[in-house]
């Protein structure tokens, strides 16, 4: 063998050990990132992630993300406090009169009174149903003989029945205070003495339903009786399972809360609840990627899911830009409280202006010193569960907003 042949047989074994090792070295990326992608997924919990409590488990100790307002405990200066004051007229006056004179033992029965000091006991009334009874008379005209017969009113449809105020007071329990059912059946039976049936209290819910809104229409974004448009709206997919295999969903306004069940989570279920696709205000969510294929409204992402998401890169990666941020986030929104309260329609100008030079401090550098990303797994044939997403892994990319979750990369 030549010299020039062991040269060609050096120089390709050479070339080989190359391939070999840019192979590993992509294979060990790949499995950094892996590794990175699977320990980020198991640091996650519901104080730095969407994901719920309930996922947690009993190990881990709750952490609010709540901070020390630096106020002393109990009432602050300026505040209006909740002190039961006397009222003007009250519903009855009981006059405490001395009996006997302290001084020389008389009689003070028919003494002058010369002054009264006053207290005032708030107090219920004594609880029990009153029953009124309608009566339709029969009256006999005096000119023809004939009788005619006085009508019911409308709530005494049937012989006995109970009346609005009480049907109202059940469906503000279970509606508005979320009572159970058989508590408030409990609560009835104890204070009235009134027996009231499962079927009975859930036929009042449903009335209500149809007497505060006979169209629907202002649970689904339409006008309320006197409250107008709604203009903003919160929306939460698959929130809760029904064990039936199907998921709940809900859309809230400041004033109505509307709760939908569907087997499917996509853009199905939410076409088929009918709120979301003719919406036309603003909506806050948590940027699940199904409702941005509704363009009739404009999207806002829930604040609180850009905390939870930079804490988790805060205490996960170590980012100092990260916890930057969330306090310029914190800011801002002490700001619009601050300008609510004042009355104010929006926040000044020079208020937001003050935002921008602390959002350019706050931006990331161009690199971080963190592992590369793994490479993008194969399309789903279904939706994954958006508290079961594996985690984000941050991405060393030049230019600004290099590292950051995606729902803060993208434009709303």
């Amino acid at each position: 063998m030549t010299h020039e042949d062991e040269r060609a047989i050096l120089i390709a074994e050479n070339t080989r050990q190359r391939e070999q090792i840019a192979e590993l070295v992509a294979q060990t990326a790949a499995l950094a990132a892996r590794i990175q992608e699977l320990e980020a997924r198991l640091a996650k919990d519901s104080h730095h992630s969407s994901k719920p409590p309930s996922s947690d488990g009993l190990a881990r100790k709750t952490k609010s993300l709540r901070r020390r307002s630096g106020k002393k405990p109990g009432g602050q200066l300026g505040h209006r406090g909740e002190t039961l004051r006397l009222v003007a007229t009250p519903d009855a006056v009981v006059e405490h009169r001395p009996r006997v004179c302290d001084a020389c033992q008389g009689s003070l029965d028919d003494a002058p009174v010369v002054g009264h000091e006053r207290r005032q006991v708030g107090g219920l009334p004594a609880l029990r149903l009153v029953v009124q009874e309608p009566r339709a008379l029969h009256v006999r005209c005096p000119h023809c003989q004939a009788v005619r017969v006085g009508a019911f009113p409308p709530e005494a449809s049937s012989r006995a029945q109970y009346g609005p105020r009480l049907r109202a007071f059940a469906v503000y329990l279970v509606e508005q205070q979320f009572v159970p059912y058989g508590r408030v059946r409990e609560l009835f039976a104890d204070l009235f003495g009134a027996s009231l049936s499962l079927g009975t209290l859930v036929t009042w819910v449903q009335q209500g339903a149809v007497v505060l809104d006979p169209g629907g229409s202002a649970a689904q974004g339409g006008a309320a009786p006197g409250a107008g448009a709604a203009q903003r709206r919160h929306r939460r997919a698959s929130g809760w399972a029904t064990g039936l295999g199907a998921r709940g969903s809900g859309a809230s306004t400041s004033r109505l809360t509307h709760y939908a069940i569907h087997a499917k989570r996509g853009a199905e279920a939410t076409d088929a609840v009918g709120i979301l696709p003719d919406f036309t205000g603003v909506s806050v969510h948590d940027g699940w990627k199904p409702y941005h294929w509704y363009t009739r409204c404009r999207h806002a992402l829930c604040k609180i899911h850009h905390v939870r998401e930079l804490t988790f890169l805060e205490e996960q990666y170590q980012q100092t830009w990260a916890k930057e941020l969330k306090d310029l986030l914190r800011e801002m929104k002490a700001a619009v409280e601050q300008a609510r309260r004042a009355g104010l329609p929006q926040l000044p100008t020079a208020a937001r202006g003050r935002s921008s030079p602390a959002t350019r401090r706050c931006s990331p550098p161009g690199t971080l010193p963190i592992r590369p990303a793994a490479p993008a797994p194969p399309a789903r044939t279904h939706q994954a569960d958006p508290s079961a997403e594996p985690a984000r892994t941050p991405v060393a990319r030049p230019g600004r907003g290099a590292g950051l979750p995606r729902r803060l990369r993208d434009p709303l």
